[in-house]
């Protein structure tokens, strides 16, 4: 499914109501850059436009394809086109052991068992992680974790990966060490995050605002003015909190 040229993203029209919480408001998104920041405050809808992506979320109006795939109604060929990294690997991860984790997403695109086998040992390779085969989940780090998840999106092959803040709750050398390996990855990457340090490289930053976007282009022009305007909301230094 990766191929040299950076995967076609169109988001038409695109409403999200989430019970009284309007999440996304007729966005409308067309790209086709390799690299792409997604910013905004709490309640922005960055995560309800993560889930989008990947059809994981029925809008109540609007269309979105990725590669050319409607990612809501042809689900076989989502799976094969966008992968999901979340926030919190424990919300990812169900299967007790590292090879169980990898190996699902094969099984489901109808890979057989050995075959599954012999990719995912690949991949764990791949990595430098071959020692992980068969170890247990449970007695992984979070950054480990976040990985193993990683890895069993990369298994999937897909065109585009969603990025979810991937890098909360990690320390400063696993960030790192995480940002080396998506660095090096071939696919389109849509990273959703609060740090306009992490997407200051990228091909362009699109800034959300109560489910609209208010900003988008290159980080050089979006990234100074989101940071202006979530600096003017900090409190003085002298007020109460």
């Amino acid at each position: 499914m990766t191929t040299a040229t950076p995967a076609q993203i169109s988001i038409d029209g695109v409403t999200v109501q989430l019970g009284e919480v309007r999440a996304l408001d007729g966005l409308s998104v067309q790209t086709a850059d390799r690299r792409i920041g997604i910013v905004g405050r709490n309640g922005s809808g960055k995560s309800t436009l993560a889930r989008v992506l990947c059809g994981l979320i029925a809008p109540e109006a609007g269309q979105t394809r990725v590669g050319g795939v409607d990612v809501l109604t042809d689900r076989k060929a989502a799976i094969r086109t966008v992968g999901l990294l979340f926030q919190n690997p424990d919300h990812q991860i169900i299967f007790p052991t590292v090879d169980e984790e990898i190996s699902f997403g094969l099984r489901q695109l109808g890979q057989g068992k050995g075959a599954a086998a012999g990719a995912t040992a690949r991949m764990l390779a791949r990595f430098g992680k071959s020692h992980w085969t068969g170890r247990s989940v449970a007695t992984l780090s979070q950054g480990q974790r976040h990985l193993v998840c990683l890895m069993a999106v990369l298994a999937m092959d897909p065109a585009v990966i969603v990025l979810d803040e991937p890098f909360s709750g990690l320390d400063i050398p696993t960030t790192r060490a995480l940002t080396r390996y998506l660095d090096a990855l071939p696919q389109t990457l849509v990273h959703i995050t609060h740090d306009p340090a992490v997407i200051a490289g990228y091909d362009r930053v699109i800034w959300l605002e109560r489910g609209k976007v208010i900003g988008d282009g290159a980080p050089g022009t979006v990234l100074p003015a989101y940071r202006a305007a979530m600096e003017q909301e900090l409190p003085d230094a002298g007020a109460d909190l």
